[in-house]
């Protein structure tokens, strides 16, 4: 193992802080995406790429969680929430960050999402919650599984909110015809911005609260189970969950 990493000896390999200063130097300085960068427009600028898988994965870390600041109201009006008088126009309700990143450069997108070590919990396969302390990596993999776009965030950031930043990323770095994505990325304005961005959004309805569409997806499922029937948005979803191989789909 010493040979192949370049040590002929025991001796020359280096001590673990050793290691970790020269990692933290490499986080500092963002060499990692910066090679990345240059990896995927030397290998893939000039490819036509079919589809785009979204996702994110979990980075467990062994650092202490960053504890939420609670507010604390200095003004008595701030405690108790005051209905508006009659006749006065409610204030508006702050922008949500889907919201405010409409009207920001990638720059700007990348610095206001959250970086640092927390709580995240996400639903596994099987539908159980699993909970982990560190950090999300989301990321954009093209046909093939290869990663073109990665954003590290904080663990409790939810998967939407990178939606936007990760397509304008992967944008200026490739050329795709479709962005597949589940369920979490449902969202209007992630629809509207990757359609402005010249490509063809596919992403899994989510019902949410609504019960009676629940029951419609339920049983819109069960008549094309029954007829052996696929839309075609459907056989290009599945390629994001057998990796994009290849076009074949399953029976």
């Amino acid at each position: 193992m010493q040979g192949i990493c370049g040590w002929q000896s025991r001796r020359e390999i280096r001590r673990e802080s050793q290691f970790s200063r020269t990692f933290a130097s490499f986080a500092l300085s963002e060499l990692p995406q910066r090679l990345h960068a240059a990896l995927i427009e030397a290998t893939q600028k000039d490819r036509l790429i079919g589809h785009i898988s979204r996702d994110s994965t979990e980075i467990e870390a062994r650092e202490k969680p960053v504890s939420k600041p609670v507010p604390i109201p200095t003004d008595k009006s701030e405690r108790k929430r005051v209905r508006p008088k009659k006749g006065e126009t409610p204030p508006p309700p702050e922008p949500t960050r889907l919201e405010r990143q409409a009207n920001m450069t990638l720059e700007q997108m990348l610095d206001d999402l959250p970086r640092e070590c927390n709580v995240g919990t996400k639903k596994n396969s099987k539908g159980y919650k699993e909970s982990w302390i560190g950090y999300k990596l989301h990321i954009d993999a093209a046909d093939g599984q290869i990663p073109i776009s990665c954003i590290l965030t904080s663990a409790s950031l939810h998967d939407s909110q990178a939606a936007i930043p990760l397509a304008h990323m992967t944008g200026q770095r490739v050329t795709n015809l479709y962005d597949l994505s589940d369920s979490a990325y449902d969202a209007p304005l992630i629809h509207e911005q990757i359609r402005a961005l010249g490509r063809v959004p596919i992403i899994d309805i989510n019902p949410r609260r609504d019960a009676e569409l629940k029951v419609q997806l339920l049983a819109e499922a069960k008549r094309q189970k029954l007829l052996n029937f696929d839309y075609a948005e459907q056989v290009r979803s599945r390629r994001k969950h057998d990796g994009g191989g290849n076009w074949s789909t399953r029976a």
